[in-house]
């Protein structure tokens, strides 16, 4: 099965989804085919164009405020698969609470972040204050085509252009 960037009508990056989905959706008529895919989709005793790339016809409103589920992989992702303490890749990455949750702190974004395993083992329960450590940068929940990013198995090359880089986005945060 072949994944398929889906665009809102303002070609916004909303989401991936199946190419059956994608299917169902154009021929619904709810969505239009922007990209096509080299080999068609195929029944028993017909072929249709498969889509890549969909945009949904109807703008569909995109709460900015909605919060996405911390997971392990988009924190790895987010951080850029390093410790933000010392920088090494290398070693067993954790997840640490900036403001550690013995002290209050919440398990949001703006308050975790990817450290190597020597670095939480170091921070423990304590601020950072109180052992000289320090962060780059304020932590903040990810930009949304990092999720897109990390649902595809693969981002194909045509979808680059539709998808703003991931590095716009951390320069923005700095």
């Amino acid at each position: 099965m072949h994944q398929v960037l889906v665009l809102n009508a303002s070609y916004e990056p909303l989401n991936v989804c199946s190419d059956r989905r994608a299917h169902v959706l154009v021929w619904k008529g709810k969505a239009e085919i922007i990209e096509q895919h080299a080999h068609p989709l195929r029944s028993a005793e017909r072929s249709f164009v498969r889509p890549h790339v969909i945009r949904l016809l109807q703008y569909v409103r995109v709460p900015r405020a909605m919060k996405r589920r911390i997971s392990r992989r988009a924190l790895f992702a987010r951080d850029g698969w390093k410790c933000v303490y010392c920088g090494t890749a290398a070693g067993r990455l954790t997840l640490d609470h900036v403001i550690p949750r013995s002290r209050g702190g919440d398990s949001i974004w703006e308050n975790v972040v990817t450290a190597c395993a020597p670095c939480n083992l170091r921070k423990g329960d304590r601020l950072l204050e109180e052992i000289s450590m320090t962060l780059p940068r304020q932590p903040r929940a990810p930009a949304p085509v990092l999720f897109i990013r990390l649902a595809a198995r693969r981002v194909p090359e045509s979808w680059h252009q539709y998808l703003p880089s991931l590095e716009q986005f951390e320069h923005a945060a700095a």
